[in-house]
C-alpha cells in the first residue's frame, strides 16, 4: 500500500514508527505484505549497521594484527583434528631410577635423517598413528612391553571418524628414539583405552579399559602384537584405568568404579586380589579405599612398580582439569584388610612454557620400567590444552558476543536512536483470535509485553535524562563503552578463530628437536635483555639462552624471568666476532643468533627452525639482502624486494649449524676478515655470508618471512646501527674489503616465494 494507507493504519502513540520506533522522522518504506514490517532507512537501522561495520572492521584488524598469515602445515592429511578431549601425545623419559627421570632431549641423542640434534619429545603423536583407514585425533595412555632390545608401545588412539578409542601399537629398536607404527591391535564396537599389557605364564595379556561395555575384560595375544582374543571377563564392573601388580604372593588389581553409589568421579579407588591374574578376584575389605577429593590422586595414572623393595602407585590429580598432573604414592600397607599409602615426590620437572610445550598444561599417565641394562625408561602422555578447551572457547566467545550486543543497544539507548518497540498484534501477526495461532499473538501475551516494553522505554528516557552526553563525563562514558566494545570484539575473534593459543613446534620427518639461542649485549641494553629472555624462553623448541656479555658488570642469570636455563658468557674483549666463537657447552647443533633488540612471535621462530632443519647446511633467517652492482653496495631489504631476490641473510636473526659455521668463522683463512670486523665494529654477518658462500657450490641462504617483527633498537640510543646512512656506508666498505680477500658473493639470486608453504613471500 501507499502513504495514505500508512496514515490510517498506525496509532499516533507509536509516533509513526510502528515496529521500528524512531525519535525523529525519516523517509520509510513499509512492506504491508509482511506481518513484520521493517523500516529500511530508519536511524535505528543506520546505527546498528554502523556498529556492525565498525566492530567488524575492528575484529578484522585485530585478526590481521595477531594471527599469522602463514597457514600451519597439517600434521597429518588424515587425522589430528581439533578434539574437545585434547591433543594428547607421548614422550619418552630415561633415568638411573624411576624417580630421576628426564626427557629424552637431555640424553643428547641425534637422528640425522630428521636433522634432530637432539631428538626431543614428543616422540609419538596423532600424526605417527594416522593412516587412511584409522586416522587419529590423539594418542594417550601409553604402556610399554619390553622384549630384549625391542620396545613395544601400546596406546589409546581416538579414531577421527568413529570418535571412539581403539588400541594401537608401535615398535622401537633404538630405545625409544624412533617408532614404527604397526597398526591397530584391538578394535571393538565400544570405547577402549588404558591398554595394560603384561606377561604371565608364557603368555602375553592385555587388560584395556572397557567401562563403556560395563565390565573388565582380559585379552590374550594370538600373534603378538597385532592379534588378540578375548580370554575372559574378569569382573562384571565398569572399572576405569585398571592396573595389576604381583606383590607379596598375591596379584592386586587397582581400579575405579564410578558407577558405585556415592562414588566421587575421579576420586574413587578400589582394590581386588587373587592368586592369579585370571582370577577369581575378591574385593578388598576396605573398598573403596579412596573416595574423596579428585585432586588427591585416587584414579590410576599408569603401571605400579617396585623399586628398592617398595611398591609405588601412580595417581591422577584431576583438580583443575581432567588429568592435570601425576602424583606418586608409596604403599606402606597392602593386605587383604588394610591399605595405606603416602605421597612421595615424582621427580619429573614440569615445563613452565604453558601451552607452547607439548605437556605444558597436563600429563596424566606414566609407565616406568627397568631395562636389561639396569637403567629405567618411561613413557608419559601430555597435552598442551585442558579438557573441553574448544567448548570453553566457544562458550566464552558466544557470551562475549552477547555482551557486545547488549553494549551496542545500551549506547543506542543513550544516544536516543534505539527505543524499546511495542510489539502490537500487527507486528506479531494480525488476525482474528484463534486457538491455532502462536501464543505470542494472543492479546493476553501482547498486553503484558506492551507493559514491559513501556516500562523499559520510561527507564531509558530516565537514563538519558540523568546522563548528559554533551558533557565531559558523558563523552568519557561513551569512550569507555567503546573501549569495552573493542575489547569484546577482539576477545570474541580470539575465541572463535584463534585456536588454542599455542605456538607449537613444527616436526620434521615426524620428529621434534631443540635449538640454543645466542644474543650479544652489554649493560646499557639490560632492559632489552630482560624482555627478550622472558619472551623467547617460552618458545617451544628453545633449549637454552646464551648471553654473550661484551662489556660491563654481568647480571645474575637468576634475575631473569625464564623458563629455560640462561647462561651468561663473559668475554674479555668487546668484539662482534664473539658471536660466532665455538662454545663446547652448547648442547644443540642448531643455534639461533638473534639480536636482543628484535622481537618476533614464537611461531615465526619455530617456522624458521623447521626451515633450517630441512636444509641444515644453510643460513636460514628473517632479514634478506641483495648484494650486487659494480662496485658492490650494501642496500636494505626494499632493494632486494624490487629486484625480486636475495643472496645474503643477516646473521643477527638467523639459524645456523654451530659446529660447521663457527669452525669456518674462526679458521685461519678468516683471520683477516675478523680483523676488519674488529676495526669497524661491524660486518660480522657479512663476513659469515662470504665464508659460507665461497666454500660451497650449492645454495647457502634461505629466507623466512616473519609475520611481524619489532626492532626495539629504534627506541634506544645504545645501537650501532642507529645512524642508518653511516651504518650502510661502513657495510659497503666491508663488502669491498671482503670481496678483495675472498672473492665476490655468488651471483646466483634466490627468488622470493620459492617455498611450497609460501613462508618466503
Amino acid at each position: 500500500m501507499g502513504e495514505k494507507g500508512l496514515k490510517h493504519s498506525v496509532p499516533s502513540s507509536l509516533g509513526g514508527g510502528g515496529c521500528c520506533d524512531m525519535s525523529l522522522k525519516c523517509r520509510c518504506r513499509w512492506r504491508w505484505d509482511s506481518p513484520a514490517r521493517t523500516c529500511v532507512l530508519s536511524l535505528t537501522f543506520i546505527f546498528f549497521l554502523a556498529s556492525f561495520l565498525i566492530f567488524g572492521a575492528l575484529g578484522m584488524f585485530f585478526a590481521w594484527l595477531t594471527f599469522s598469515p602463514f597457514e600451519k602445515p597439517a600434521m597429518s592429511p588424515f587425522g589430528c583434528r581439533e578434539d574437545n578431549e585434547g591433543s594428547w601425545s607421548i614422550g619418552v623419559y630415561r633415568g638411573r631410577n624411576p624417580f630421576a627421570l628426564h626427557p629424552i632431549e637431555e640424553e643428547g641423542i641425534s637422528n640425522d635423517r630428521s636433522s634432530a640434534w637432539p631428538v626431543a619429545n614428543p616422540v609419538f603423536t596423532c600424526a605417527s598413528a594416522s593412516d587412511s583407514s584409522h586416522p587419529s585425533n590423539f594418542v594417550a595412555d601409553p604402556f610399554l612391553y619390553i622384549q630384549g632390545d625391542v620396545l613395544y608401545l601400546f596406546f589409546e588412539t581416538k579414531n577421527a571418524i568413529t570418535m571412539q578409542g581403539d588400541i594401537g601399537v608401535a615398535k622401537s629398536i633404538d630405545q625409544g628414539v624412533t617408532w614404527q607404527h604397526l597398526g591397530i591391535a584391538l578394535d571393538e564396537e565400544f570405547h577402549l583405552s588404558y591398554p595394560f599389557v603384561f606377561g604371565y605364564d608364557g603368555q602375553i595379556y592385555m587388560m584395556p579399559e572397557s567401562s563403556q561395555k560395563g565390565d573388565l575384560r582380559l585379552y590374550r595375544a594370538l600373534n603378538f602384537p597385532l592379534e588378540w582374543r578375548l580370554e575372559k571377563v574378569l569382573l562384571k564392573k565398569p572399572l576405569v584405568d585398571t592396573t595389576l601388580i604381583h606383590y607379596n604372593e598375591n596379584y592386586w588389581l587397582f581400579g575405579s568404579d564410578v558407577s558405585r553409589f556415592g562414588a566421587i568421579k575421579n576420586g574413587e579407588l578400589e582394590i581386588w586380589y587373587a592368586n592369579s591374574p585370571l582370577g577369581p578376584w575378591k574385593q578388598h575389605k576396605g573398598n573403596p579405599v579412596h573416595n574423596f577429593d579428585k585432586s588427591l590422586g585416587a584414579r590410576n595414572a599408569g603401571r605400579p612398580f617396585v623399586y628398592d623393595g617398595h611398591l609405588y602407585r601412580m595417581g591422577q590429580d584431576c583438580g583443575d582439569t581432567y588429568g592435570h598432573r601425576i602424583r606418586a604414592f608409596k604403599l606402606e600397607v597392602l593386605t587383604k584388610e588394610k591399605y595405606r599409602e603416602v605421597e612421595v615426590p615424582l621427580g619429573i620437572v614440569e615445563s613452565r612454557k604453558g601451552r607452547n610445550a607439548w605437556n605444558g598444561n597436563r600429563y596424566h599417565h606414566l609407565d616406568a620400567q627397568q631395562l636389561p641394562s639396569g637403567d629405567w625408561i618411561a613413557v608419559m602422555d601430555g597435552d598442551r590444552v585442558p579438557s573441553g578447551d574448544s567448548t570453553r572457547r566457544f562458550l566464552l566467545g558466544s557470551l562475549t558476543l552477547l555482551f557486545l550486543g547488549i553494549l551496542i543497544i545500551l549506547v543506542g539507548v543513550l544516544l536516543g536512536v534505539v527505543r524499546c518497540v511495542f510489539p502490537l498484534s500487527r507486528c506479531l501477526g494480525a488476525g482474528k483470535r484463534s486457538d491455532t495461532l502462536p501464543f505470542w499473538t494472543h492479546p493476553q501475551f501482547t498486553s503484558k509485553l506492551h507493559k514491559v516494553f513501556a516500562r523499559l522505554n520510561r527507564s531509558s528516557s530516565a537514563l538519558r535524562g540523568r546522563i548528559r552526553l554533551n558533557t565531559c563525563g558523558g563523552t568519557l562514558l561513551l569512550c569507555f563503552l567503546f573501549f569495552l566494545g573493542a575489547a569484546s570484539i577482539c576477545f570474541t575473534v580470539r575465541c572463535f578463530f584463534g585456536g588454542n593459543g599455542a605456538e607449537e613446534a613444527y616436526p620434521v620427518e615426524g620428529q621434534y628437536s631443540q635449538f640454543t639461542m645466542l644474543t650479544m649485549t652489554y649493560e646499557a641494553r639490560l632492559w632489552n635483555l630482560k624482555m627478550y629472555i622472558k619472551h623467547y624462553s617460552r618458545c617451544a623448541s628453545v633449549r637454552e639462552i646464551v648471553v654473550i656479555w661484551n662489556k660491563g658488570q654481568p647480571p645474575n642469570p637468576n634475575d631473569f624471568d625464564s623458563t629455560v636455563p640462561v647462561r651468561i658468557r663473559v668475554e674479555k674483549k668487546n668484539s662482534l666476532n664473539n658471536r660466532f666463537k665455538a662454545d663446547p657447552l652448547i648442547k644443540t647443533r642448531a643455534v639461533l643468533e638473534l639480536d636482543d633488540d628484535i622481537m618476533m612471535t614464537c611461531n615465526d621462530v619455530e617456522r624458521g627452525f623447521k626451515a633450517w632443519r630441512e636444509h641444515p647446511d644453510r643460513l636460514v633467517g628473517f632479514y634478506p639482502r641483495l648484494i650486487d652492482g659494480s662496485p658492490l653496495k650494501y642496500r636494505d631489504e626494499k632493494y632486494a624486494r624490487t629486484r625480486k631476490g636475495y643472496n645474503m641473510i643477516l646473521t643477527g636473526a638467523a639459524f645456523m649449524d654451530s659446529q660447521s659455521a663457527f669452525q669456518k668463522y674462526f679458521s685461519d683463512e678468516a683471520k683477516e676478515g675478523r680483523d676488519i670486523v674488529d676495526k669497524y665494529f661491524n660486518c660480522e654477518d657479512i663476513l659469515m655470508n662470504f665464508l659460507l658462500a665461497n666454500e660451497s657450490s650449492s645454495r647457502t641462504v634461505e629466507y623466512v618471512h616473519p609475520a611481524w617483527a619489532i626492532d626495539t633498537s629504534k627506541l634506544s640510543s645504545a645501537a650501532i646501527s642507529r645512524n642508518t646512512q653511516v651504518h650502510y656506508r661502513t657495510r659497503t666498505h666491508c663488502l669491498l674489503k671482503f670481496s678483495e680477500i675472498y672473492g665476490h658473493l655468488p651471483l646466483q639470486k634466490w627468488e622470493f616465494d620459492n617455498r611450497k608453504d609460501s613462508w618466503d613471500l
